[in-house]
């Protein structure tokens, strides 16, 4: 799976993380960090219970950078269901560690979301199965459809981190 080049238009968006906190989706959730952003919802029984057990993989891979130099995000495509505190339980049975942000808030917000990254459906159980791998800094993004495997996400955070180095913009 060869990832895309993606243009995403970054906004501060309101929204609520699995602690209850009110969050600016660029500013507080992204920040100036490497990311990896997926789409999920918590009662999904197929594809995404797949993509968060590769995050807790690339999570593990990653150790302290996590949280510190790269975030994992992921944002709910169900937020009529998905509270902060339902996000908080999940995020515990995959075993997301601190510097995992789970995002939810009302439906539009999420919706704005969901759109700038193009995993937004009127029906939330077709969301497509979309990983994104992106840095927040300089906006270079890629975009990977269906199942990237742990090691594509990681060497896609590796190939972003030595773009940042290269261009001297790291830190």
């Amino acid at each position: 799976m060869v990832p895309q080049s993606a243009r995403i238009a970054l906004t501060d968006t309101p929204l609520v993380d699995q602690n209850g906190r009110n969050l600016k989706f660029k500013t507080d959730a992204l920040g100036d960090r490497i990311v990896i952003v997926n789409f999920a919802y918590t009662t999904c029984t197929t594809v995404c219970p797949v993509v968060t057990g590769s995050l807790a993989q690339v999570q593990g891979r990653l150790g302290d950078r996590v949280g510190r130099d790269v975030g994992l995000v992921t944002v709910t495509v169900d937020p009529l269901r998905d509270t902060p505190a339902r996000l908080k339980t999940y995020a515990g049975t995959v075993g997301a560690g601190a510097g995992w942000t789970w995002l939810t808030g009302p439906k539009p917000q999420v919706d704005e979301v969901l759109k700038v990254f193009g995993a937004y459906t009127v029906n939330f159980l077709e969301h497509p199965p979309l990983v994104l791998v992106g840095d927040a800094k300089n906006g270079k993004w890629l975009r990977f459809y269906g199942l990237p495997t742990p090691d594509q996400l990681v060497n896609a955070v590796a190939q972003l981190s030595a773009a940042r180095v290269k261009a001297g913009t790291a830190g």
